[in-house]
């Protein structure tokens, strides 16, 4: 479900998923394809990760990147589930044959 929320989303995002939904900034968001599909990769690894599981280690490894690089941007778009969104967004069909927990392939040290 897509709610619109100009104060849920954090300032500089234009979207964020909390299972079981997906909060856009604006109502034309909601339209945006490439930015539905990249919180529907979200919210598919939340499944995978049963949900809360997910969220504390996103956080860890937020945390980790955060050290590692000393930026917040960089820390957050090198996040493993991030980098699978991101890679993937343009590619609608991706959730189709998406492998189960395809994130892991994401945790290397590889800058995005």
């Amino acid at each position: 479900m897509i709610i619109v929320s100009k104060y849920l989303v954090p300032k500089g995002y234009t979207g964020m998923t909390v299972f079981p939904f997906v909060f856009v900034k604006t109502a034309s968001l909601k339209t945006n394809w490439v930015l539905i599909n990249h919180e529907n990769i979200h919210l598919r690894q939340q499944l995978e990760l049963l949900i809360i599981p997910f969220y504390l280690v996103y956080v860890l490894e937020f945390l980790v990147r955060l050290l590692q690089y000393r930026n917040w941007s960089k820390a957050y778009r090198n996040i493993s589930f991030e980098r699978e969104a991101y890679s993937k967004e343009f590619d609608l069909e991706y959730l189709n044959s998406r492998p189960f927990w395809a994130f892991l392939k994401y945790l290397s040290h590889n800058e995005f």
